[in-house]
């Protein structure tokens, strides 16, 4: 899965959904940025307001760089590039060792504006992310740090319970681009880091940026009726696979973990994953087979969370409002499973 990278959605390439919704909220209205005000020395050193002003660099500056990512499966390099020109946006990150990825994302001009604007409608809104991201993680004080020869704030992000991960974030002092992140464990493990190594001189976009607001969440009739506080439901993300006409897809998310849902019918030569705890790198999935009217049905819970968190969201599935959760397939098996290649439903994650 590629992940983590200096950009967009500060920090990670596809796995920091669009503004966290709450439970029947509307999408927000959009947000705008003069990127020409980054140019200034911050006058607010408290850790939001640096925690929000990095997610507004990562899409005003353009900038090329080099990183490593250092995870489950060793460490890897790649070369990233963010511009923003003739009222486009472009971020694209490549890994220059193992398996050839390469991973593109744009964003357009937005229309009917009477000012130079962009409209990510598949961005995130700074000041809403911000705003969830504090009511469920302690920004924690900062200090001066040095990374990739650059004076760095670093950041702790500690959650406010045990149902989600912790970060921590390095963010550059001169321009509020995030330089370094880190993944951290309930038992306070480091499980993955993303740093640069190299970034070359960043330059701002003279306009103003415009985010455009959120799509409403997805509609499935499979619901989970259990999720740590914070997590709700988000819109499936545009640059995902398209949803299969077979599986049901969800997402929920905190602000900064999302976490997918899946139910699909298991019928044809299609075989069933191995109920229980599936380590996936970093990730967990927990799987549970049930019968629901007659035929037998897959359920998935995957994301960067603790294997229990996910394992109880799965049993928490319904179908509908009401208690339906099926029948449970006797004798089906609820261990962990070590498994790197598990098949994801075609859907995607």
């Amino acid at each position: 899965m590629v992940r983590c990278y200096l950009g967009a959605a500060a920090i990670c390439l596809g796995t920091l959904p669009g503004v966290a919704l709450a439970q029947g909220e509307a999408p927000s209205a959009a947000e705008s940025f003069d990127c020409r005000q980054l140019a200034s020395e911050s006058d607010d050193p408290a850790p939001k307001a640096l925690f929000q002003r990095s997610l507004w660099a990562s899409h005003c500056y353009n900038f090329q760089a080099r990183a490593v990512r250092i995870g489950y499966d060793g460490v890897r390099t790649l070369s990233l590039i963010h511009r923003v020109e003739d009222g486009v946006e472009t971020e694209i990150a490549r890994f220059l060792d193992g398996p050839p990825v390469a991973v593109r994302k744009q964003g357009s001009v937005g229309q009917g504006s009477s000012q130079t604007a962009l409209d990510f409608t598949a961005g995130v809104a700074p000041g809403a992310l911000t705003a969830q991201v504090a009511a469920h993680y302690q920004l924690q004080p900062m200090e001066l740090e040095r990374i990739a020869g650059r004076s760095a704030w670093r950041l702790d992000i500690e959650p406010q319970d045990a149902f989600r991960y912790g970060f921590r974030l390095w963010l550059d002092s001169e321009t509020s681009l995030p330089l370094k992140r880190e993944m951290i464990g309930v038992d306070g493990q480091i499980l993955e880091t993303f740093q640069i190594t190299e970034l070359q001189t960043p330059s701002l976009y003279p306009h103003t940026l415009r985010l455009g607001p959120g799509q409403s969440p997805g509609d499935s009739p499979w619901q989970a009726q259990w999720l740590p506080d914070g997590f709700t439901p988000q819109p499936i993300p545009p640059d995902s696979p398209r949803q299969n006409a077979r599986a049901d897809h969800r997402m929920y998310s905190d602000g900064l973990t999302s976490i997918s849902l899946f139910v699909e019918p298991l019928a044809g030569d299609r075989r069933p994953l191995l109920a229980g705890i599936h380590r996936l790198g970093i990730s967990y999935a927990a799987v549970r087979h049930v019968i629901h009217q007659g035929r037998p049905m897959q359920i998935l819970v995957l994301g960067e969370a603790p294997a229990e968190v996910l394992a109880r969201i799965a049993s928490s599935v319904t179908w509908g409002e009401g208690d339906d959760r099926g029948e449970s397939v006797p004798g089906a098996a609820s261990g962990a499973h070590e498994n790197g290649s598990v098949e994801l439903p075609a859907s995607g994650s």
